[in-house]
């Protein structure tokens, strides 16, 4: 799915920049330019970084708000 829809990010892509090690929205954005323009995705890449450093479920819905899956 697509996270930031200014430079066309998926989960996914998002997901691999930070299990190579990237652990902050910044550090996402440089690696995957990310939440670099409007910044209106960051609370989603915030939550998949969270998702992916404590492996836990979390859902990211259409409009960026992030959810923990039950």
């Amino acid at each position: 799915m697509i996270v930031c829809h200014c430079r066309a990010v998926t989960d996914r892509a998002i997901r691999e920049v930070v299990r190579g090690g990237a652990s902050t929205c910044r550090e996402v954005a440089r690696a995957c330019h990310a939440g670099r323009m409007c910044g209106g995705c960051r609370p989603a890449i915030a939550a998949l970084i969270e998702e992916e450093r404590c492996g836990v479920d979390v859902l990211v819905a259409r409009d960026g708000i992030a959810a923990a899956a039950s």
